[in-house]
């Protein structure tokens, strides 16, 4: 396994271990949680793009009651 290099997400705010970091890999991305670095999720761009674009748009919004 290649070493990747994590970016993390602009809305993380002082570097501490609460933050979302996206990586490179081999035509993937990889994305895993700052506090839990060893669980690491991967997915293709096309299919990151979409779920990005329902967070976007308030698909997943769950309501009170």
């Amino acid at each position: 396994m290649h070493e990747r290099t994590w970016q993390r997400s602009s809305f993380c705010s002082g570097g501490g271990n609460n933050c979302i970091e996206l990586a490179a890999d081999d035509g993937g991305i990889a994305i895993r949680e700052s506090s839990d670095p060893h669980t690491v999720l991967t997915t293709d761009p096309t299919a990151l793009r979409a779920f990005l674009r329902g967070v976007k748009e308030g698909r997943f919004h769950l309501s009170a009651g």
